[in-house]
């Protein structure tokens, strides 16, 4: 039996033992969980849930699953956080959740089958939102809250499972630095340029990379490349000649955070590393192709950060409706794979001089209110 089959069965196991035996909600939670298991960039958006728990509940204790890898992000706890590894692929995480004791109220984010991993830890009572399907995920859950019927950030969107005033605008300090590992830094003033992402039909074509360091660097700016393990060839592709210094694969999310702390400018695709460059307060700009800028967007929580996403908007094939498994009438976004989809037109459409424009924008401290921002 594989690793997810043994964090099934621990699951499934424990809900079920404790059906019969949950307490009734309190009126004042203690301890509070934050449950899903999503990607980086997903995860970091729930950061305006993490500052309304803190904002409405202050004596609550949060806790916030997360994988592992993405867990030395919060060891400075932000919000007052406490991160605990958890992977679907690593039943041993699932083994050391369960010795934790009974949670008084839940938040399940995207996938509502979480919800039984929830009640495997004893929670009171569980929020999430409506129409995940098939009925069985949803079987914990006590309170369901569709999403929004308005365009609205995904961060806002999930603070709004709480009831009370929004947390006040993030803004810069508001996230501890973590603590990280030495690495040699660049020279400053830089720019950090990541070229990686989740899926090919992400990426942007190498040589608009290299147009851009070419642009960036006659503006007085040193440029290095990022990517993620693996994606070295993708440098390669971006900078034939080598030109400019690498960190591509070299550093963990601890001291990438590190890194564009102290950058100039960050520009990336619409991946985790673009919405880490909101939470280290970095000049982003952030490249959409198949992602939607209103879902991933500053709303309202984001409202002040220095970030502006760049998109050819609308584009004709953005034009699915699903959010997480629920069809949605505003949302525009595109979720097709390689097979589907033989080349990112998308991305090919955002030109390098709409780059530029956002880049100088967001340094200079001044950038249009986006749709879900106003």
């Amino acid at each position: 039996m594989g690793e997810r089959f043994n964090t099934r069965a621990l699951v499934v196991s424990r809900a079920l033992a404790h059906a019969f035996t949950r307490r009734a909600a309190t009126r004042e939670p203690r301890r509070v969980l934050v449950a899903h298991n999503l990607l980086l960039g997903d995860t970091l958006m729930l950061t305006p849930l993490l500052a309304k728990i803190r904002a409405r509940l202050p004596g609550a204790q949060t806790t916030l699953l997360a994988a592992p890898a993405f867990a030395p992000l919060y060891a400075s706890h932000p919000y007052g956080v406490r991160a605990l590894r958890f992977s679907p692929a690593r039943s041993a995480t699932t083994r050391d959740l369960l010795a934790e004791s009974p949670f008084d109220l839940a938040f399940v984010l995207g996938d509502n089958r979480y919800s039984w991993l929830a009640a495997a830890l004893r929670a009171r009572h569980i929020v999430a939102h409506s129409g995940d399907a098939p009925a069985t995920k949803n079987w914990f859950v006590d309170e369901s809250r569709a999403y929004s019927a308005q365009p609205q950030a995904w961060g806002d969107m999930v603070a709004d499972l709480l009831d009370g005033e929004d947390a006040p605008p993030y803004a810069r300090g508001d996230w501890p630095a973590p603590p990280a590992r030495d690495f040699a830094r660049p020279q400053a003033p830089y720019a950090v340029l990541h070229v990686g992402a989740s899926t090919p039909l992400k990426r942007w074509p190498a040589e608009r990379w290299n147009a851009l360091a070419q642009a960036l660097r006659k503006e007085g700016l040193g440029v290095v490349w990022s990517a993620g393990a693996a994606e070295e060839a993708l440098v390669r592709e971006c900078d034939p000649a080598g030109e400019f210094p690498s960190l591509a694969g070299r550093l963990d999310l601890a001291q990438l955070w590190h890194l564009l702390a102290s950058a100039a400018l960050l520009v990336a695709p619409d991946t985790g590393i673009a919405h880490l460059g909101r939470v280290t307060w970095t000049p982003t700009v952030a490249i959409f192709g198949p992602g939607s800028p209103v879902i991933c967007g500053r709303g309202r929580f984001w409202r002040a950060s220095p970030w502006e996403s760049v998109a050819e908007d609308p584009f004709p094939c953005r034009d699915q409706r699903i959010l997480f498994r629920r069809e949605i009438p505003w949302v525009r976004r595109c979720g097709r794979s390689t097979r589907e989809c033989a080349e990112p037109r998308c991305m090919q459409a955002v030109p390098v001089e709409a780059v530029l424009a956002a880049a100088a924008r967001v340094r200079s401290g001044g950038h249009p209110e986006d749709a879900t921002g106003r």
